[in-house]
């Protein structure tokens, strides 16, 4: 898709990233077509089995090397992921929170026995992942939560709640972010990896009932009393955890931007279409020139805001990406994108509030954009320091 008409980055037309945009877009067509994805909406879940698949299709890992099992790529095939989601309309599908977030960690700080242990499974699909940072009383703030890891002889006990957890239904790999040294606050922050599977103590509450998004399942997780072996550390040592935190969220943050330009650009295409065609006291819709006005607004924002999404990816290949340029991108493209979609809608009328027209569903699901990878009024906080 390049409906905004702008040139890609050097870096995004290699030979080879082009023609893995071109298999990725054929296995969405047949793995996530729009009719599949409609009853997974439905069903307020993805399949199981899709993760399995994604797995066989080598998707899962795309910047992982190929000796821990992954695909051997980079950030660009994490990108190249996240648009085609994005354009096909497919974006529940938490596979980039599991690739792009999740398996960071540890492939960054995990000891050689944790990348031995997780990363081949996390690759394959045995194992689903997902990371629980946000409790109901702590939110943007992650040095306010109160779930605790204390050490008793050769485990840690794991006891405190999350909630809005994406995969949280479905993920058997959990991250999660708990004091081990209450006293301590951020310094005594750790991540600890849990495994679900016979996890005497641990439990999933609902699967929470959203405004958008809903093929993504999303969860309140609860841990009670749940041994976790020491070695479940991520970097085997405790107090880490709020350093490692602060050094993977910028990538986070350049995911949600990445991700809202390209569901931007689906509206922007479905909008088109539909002003071609639909007819208003005798004339398309597109003929009048409010609409023209309009849509040349949404055409000049959104390029704007994929050109500097750009240089952001290209400062994150090279290392460079900071955590206020990150925060800038991440606030600035989601309201930017809620600010089109909405302009978008509009000019579909009535048909724009039905929820079998694609811009519904790109409205409802542009709004957590905002909250979500730290809400953009942490963001400005952020930016604000380096003033």
């Amino acid at each position: 898709m390049n409906v905004l008409n702008t040139p890609e980055p050097d870096f995004m037309q290699e030979e080879e990233i082009v023609l893995f945009s071109d298999s990725v877009s054929k296995w969405i067509n047949d793995h996530a077509p729009p009719e599949k994805f409609q009853q997974w909406i439905a069903n307020s879940s993805v399949p199981r089995q899709l993760w399995n698949d994604a797995g066989d299709a080598g998707l899962l890992g795309l910047s992982l090397p190929e000796e821990d099992g992954g695909f051997g790529g980079d950030y660009r095939h994490e990108v190249v992921l996240m648009r085609q989601l994005g354009w096909k309309g497919a974006d529940h599908f938490g596979i980039s929170l599991h690739n792009a977030i999740v398996m960071p960690y540890i492939w960054h700080y995990g000891t050689a026995e944790q990348k031995a242990r997780w990363l081949p499974r996390l690759a394959s699909g045995e194992l689903v992942g997902a990371i629980a940072m946000t409790e109901p009383g702590a939110g943007s703030d992650l040095q306010g939560i109160k779930t605790t890891a204390i050490k008793s002889g050769d485990h840690y006990v794991l006891n405190g709640s999350k909630t809005f957890i994406t995969n949280g239904q479905l993920a058997n790999f959990i991250i999660v972010v708990a004091k081990t040294d209450p006293a301590e606050g951020a310094k005594g922050t750790s991540l600890i990896v849990v495994e679900t599977d016979g996890a005497e103590g641990f439990e999933r509450g609902r699967n929470l009932h959203k405004i958008g998004m809903e093929a993504n399942d999303t969860s309140e997780l609860f841990f009670n009393d749940v041994k976790i072996p020491l070695d479940n550390i991520i970097g085997g040592g405790e107090g880490q955890g709020f350093v490692q935190l602060m050094q993977q969220l910028p990538q986070e943050r350049l995911n949600i931007a990445v991700q809202g330009v390209a569901a931007a650009e689906r509206g922007l295409e479905a909008t088109l279409d539909y002003v071609k065609q639909r007819k208003a006291f005798g004339k398309r819709v597109i003929d009048f020139q409010n609409t023209q006005f309009k849509l040349a607004e949404v055409k000049t924002k959104l390029t704007v805001a994929k050109v500097f999404v750009d240089h952001c990816i290209g400062l994150h290949l090279k290392g460079q990406l900071d955590a206020a340029t990150a925060s800038m991108a991440k606030y600035w493209v989601t309201d930017i994108q809620g600010e089109t979609i909405d302009e978008m809608l509009q000019l579909f009328g009535g048909y724009g509030y039905m929820n079998e027209y694609p811009i519904a569903q790109l409205y409802k699901d542009a709004r957590v954009q905002r909250i979500y990878g730290g809400t953009n009024e942490i963001m400005k906080l952020l930016i604000a320091r380096t003033l």
